[in-house]
């Protein structure tokens, strides 16, 4: 994967709530290594804005490559 693609994430939350954002690969490794310590929260630098997690109330996440386009659109 190149440096410059990009990411979309979908983060869940204890109660429901999704927040979602499109970050960097290294964003998105940073993320997925916060998840695995054990730090309280982390600052998401995402293209939409910054957001501060929670860490302990993500119930999941879901990372894609490319965001999915619903309807008609050029392939060119």
């Amino acid at each position: 994967m190149a440096e410059n693609d990009q990411i979309r994430l979908e983060i869940a939350f204890e109660g429901g709530q999704i927040i979602g954002g499109t970050v960097t690969p290294a964003v998105s490794k940073a993320f997925h290594e916060a998840m695995a310590g054990s730090g309280p929260v982390f600052e998401l630098e995402a293209l939409e804005g910054n957001f501060l997690v929670a860490l302990g109330k993500v119930v999941y996440v879901k990372r894609s490559a490319r965001e999915t386009q619903i309807g008609f659109g050029s392939t060119s």
